[in-house]
């Protein structure tokens, strides 16, 4: 199945923008939506639940962690997928993440085809 829509969390521009690449080139027909930190995350999800979220870890405002709180809390049914994409290489930091249920993946950057089909797999996993 094919990912459908995914929301990319990251204050980079940069980094949003090889995501969207490779999102891209991965699949075309994938719908992308954009958060510069976690506050603007959380406000999108309340209008519209996507397939799959790409979460930073670092960003200002509210970073990744503070974000899998809220997002923990205010929602109860999570998107399929969540996949943490930072360049963190610390394993307190991939065991916090993948301590929420709703986190499947932990990636560091960047973004690369591989990735993106570990989550489509995911997916796959969860219909």
């Amino acid at each position: 199945m094919a990912i459908g829509k995914i929301l990319i969390v990251d204050d980079d521009e940069n980094d949003q923008f090889i995501c969207e690449y490779t999102i891209r080139k991965f699949d075309p027909s994938i719908v992308i939506h954009k958060a510069y930190d976690g506050t603007e995350a959380l406000a999108l999800l309340r209008v519209s639940m996507p397939n799959a979220i790409i979460l930073d870890i670092n960003m200002p405002v509210m970073n990744g962690f503070e974000f899998l709180d809220h997002y923990a809390t205010e929602f109860i049914n999570h998107a399929p997928v969540v996949a943490m994409l930072t360049s963190s290489h610390l394993d307190k930091d991939r065991e916090r993440a993948l301590r929420y249920d709703f986190v499947k993946s932990y990636f560091e950057k960047p973004l690369t085809l591989d990735h993106l089909q570990v989550m489509k797999d995911l997916l796959d996993d969860v219909r």
